[in-house]
């Protein structure tokens, strides 16, 4: 109960800390942002001065910030997150919309970073010091390093461009997920096999799993029952931490590869100027962020009943 009253808390806070700075930083953009919104609606070809200032006088742009502060605060208390200054449609249907192409992509990334990661990791920490152990420290330092948006053009250029097995870009088939999870996933990998690497080496040496050992269990039967349940401790509390890593390269690779997320609909609103869109897209990424941290606190608990005393 103290945890569910400590995450409601934060959640509170994020929303609130949130919504402040995406008001400011939207109104700290310079540029004439009445131009940019009809060039959102009319296109950049249509524009003109008339439209800009039809634009302004239908917002009521221009402005003192303080009553258009207070305004969205006070519907951000009632949940209304206002209609996007381009399309005309409400916020909250826009982001559920694209949420979901978004949700699909992530747990896609993240399955197959488990897939990749751990198990490379625990082998690793069973032999520490062998050519495994090696080999997987520089690989995943390596690709560790390489920026997500760079690693997606890399992809692009191998997998689509030299040999054609995958499509650059594209959505609705299952072929157009394979490439920008991969590009989120390797990097999620990398982390992913460290954290598994350094804490299997860690519960190997600890007593009571060459104890379990001298008992006359196998190998396998040890991994099992003493390995698994310890490594998976310090992978889920990383995985919170790799949500924001997450959707910083969604944000990045949805526009490369034109995927129809979030991610690439912030892109757009901040170019468009659209406000209500960019201050409710931040606010539920801020508020994803606590429930996946809340999740995994609960999950955790279950696994270890030690943190929850």
């Amino acid at each position: 109960m103290n945890m569910l009253i400590s995450r409601l808390i934060q959640a509170a806070t994020v929303a609130l800390l949130v919504g402040a700075a995406t008001f400011a930083m939207m109104r700290s953009l310079p540029g004439d942002a009445a131009w940019r919104i009809a060039a959102g609606r009319y296109g950049y070809d249509n524009v003109n001065t008339a439209a800009a200032d039809a634009v302004r006088e239908e917002l009521g742009l221009g402005g003192h910030w303080f009553p258009a502060f207070v305004q969205w605060m006070g519907d951000l208390l009632r949940f209304d997150f206002g209609v996007s200054l381009v399309s005309g449609q409400p916020v909250i249907a826009e982001i559920g919309h694209q949420l979901g192409a978004s949700l699909w992509l992530a747990l896609a990334a993240i399955g197959l970073s488990l897939l990749i990661g751990p198990p490379l990791g625990i082998l690793a920490g069973l032999r520490p010091g062998g050519w495994l152990d090696r080999g997987l420290l520089v690989v995943s330092t390596g690709v560790k390093a390489i920026p997500q948006f760079l690693m997606a053009l890399i992809l692009i250029l191998i997998l689509s461009v030299q040999f054609g097995w995958l499509p650059a870009a594209g959505y609705g088939a299952g072929r157009h997920f394979i490439l920008p999870a991969l590009a989120l996933a390797l990097g999620l990998a990398a982390v992913n096999a460290r954290i598994a690497r350094d804490a299997m080496a860690s519960i190997a040496a600890m007593p009571f799993y060459q104890f379990a050992q001298w008992k006359g269990l196998s190998r396998r039967q040890v991994l099992w029952r003493h390995g698994l349940r310890n490594v998976s401790v310090p992978l889920l509390t990383y995985l919170g931490l790799q949500f924001v890593m997450l959707v910083e390269g969604v944000v990045v690779i949805e526009s490369i590869v034109g995927w129809p997320g979030i991610g690439h609909a912030l892109v757009h609103a901040v170019f468009a100027r659209d406000v209500p869109m960019v201050q409710g897209t931040a606010l539920m990424l801020g508020l994803g962020f606590v429930l996946v941290n809340a999740l995994i606190d609960l999950a955790v608990t279950r696994i270890d009943p030690r943190g929850a005393r």
